[in-house]
């Protein structure tokens, strides 16, 4: 008996011990996957029919590897298989078995294309985005929110350095047109319903107008325009459908049947969200003549059973700390949709770990 229990405690101290270093080695898992990005190996792949060993990695890499990583390339691909990134099978050849590495649905989003999804994760796995938290105890220590973590370690706010650093300024505006058009092409399948009977909508804050055009395609009937900062509108494409408009969402929004805040209200803390949604609230009739906001953000914990759904919902909102943002739960919602005046909202959970929320006035 006392042998068993002996046993049983050593065997909960090293599953212990697991849960800490499988925590403590998961961003080996997001370094793995930014060395994926920054060597193009779906692409690699890809270019193979789908399936390629470790040697035609190698030459078809971006840029190309020295033959003698081939066996360092073998232990980055064991981890990329085990998450799940990349898939391995044996393959018969002459005189062995060598592994062949294909891809998943994970990766198929990673090939070079308008649909790749490259942009986005290159973006969140970039330098300027992880070192932040690497100071996150230190500013925790901090009595106020301000500075916020991303200026605490650079000096300035991430909306500052995307103005004033081009390349970093570049690489933001692709990952967000990259995520405008892999989500709205759901949007408008999933939740068409949504834009149903409007005849104008204006994107807050809509950058490049990504999703607003994608929304036009879709419904042509629909008036389309993107809000956003001056010297963002002054960069908007040419001989589009969508009317670009400069202003500031914190002063006046254009009126419009609807109004549409993709991936906005998440940056900004309650008092922000209540005076955009005020704001809001003014440039769209009445509910009875059809007048809304749509909201597409995450709501953490959600209606989902998914657990992966969660986790990674509870990781976004730690991420989107490092800027003062907050991923907001039903309650936290509905908290600033009323106390910004408006009458009732819907929750539409089909868009994976983020949702549509319909708000009326």
């Amino acid at each position: 008996m006392a042998l068993t229990t002996s046993t049983n405690n050593n065997q909960a101290l090293l599953d212990a011990q697991l849960e800490l270093w499988h925590t403590t080695f998961a961003y080996m898992k997001s370094m793995a996957l930014k060395s994926a990005l920054d060597l193009g190996i779906a692409d690699a792949i890809h270019s193979h029919g789908g399936n390629a060993t470790l040697p035609q990695i190698g030459s078809r890499a971006t840029p190309t590897l020295h033959p003698s990583k081939i066996p360092c390339l073998r232990r980055l691909m064991r981890v990329l298989t085990a998450t799940g990134i990349f898939s391995a099978a044996h393959h018969d050849d002459a005189g062995g078995t060598e592994l062949v590495y294909g891809l998943t649905p994970a990766s198929q989003l990673l090939v070079g294309g308008s649909s790749s999804l490259t942009p986005f994760m290159s973006l969140v796995l970039h330098g300027i985005f992880v070192s932040p938290f690497f100071g996150l105890g230190t500013w925790f220590q901090q009595e106020h929110s301000d500075p916020s973590l991303f200026e605490m370690t650079h000096g300035q706010t991430a909306w500052d350095l995307n103005d004033h650093n081009p390349a970093f300024g570049q690489l933001f505006n692709q990952g967000m047109v990259c995520d405008s058009s892999f989500i709205m092409d759901i949007v408008v399948k999933e939740c068409g319903d949504v834009f149903r009977g409007l005849s104008s909508i204006v994107d807050v804050a809509g950058g490049l107008g990504g999703a607003a055009m994608a929304i036009s395609t879709a419904f042509p009937h629909v008036q389309c325009s993107v809000l956003d900062l001056p010297h963002v509108a002054a960069n908007a494409p040419a001989s589009t459908s969508v009317k670009y408009i400069a202003g500031d969402m914190f002063e006046n929004i254009p009126p419009a049947d609807a109004v549409f805040l993709k991936w906005v209200l998440h940056d900004w803390g309650d008092a922000d969200c209540i005076k955009i949604l005020k704001n809001c609230k003014k440039a769209i009739p009445p509910r009875d003549e059809g007048g809304k906001v749509i909201i597409l953000d995450m709501v953490v914990g959600g209606q989902s059973s998914n657990i992966k759904h969660k986790e990674t919902q509870v990781l976004f909102d730690l991420f989107i700390m490092f800027v003062n943002g907050v991923e907001r739960d039903e309650q936290e919602w509905k908290k600033i949709i009323f106390e910004a005046g408006f009458s009732d909202y819907k929750i539409i959970p089909i868009l994976g770990v983020r949702s549509i929320i319909e708000v009326y006035p």
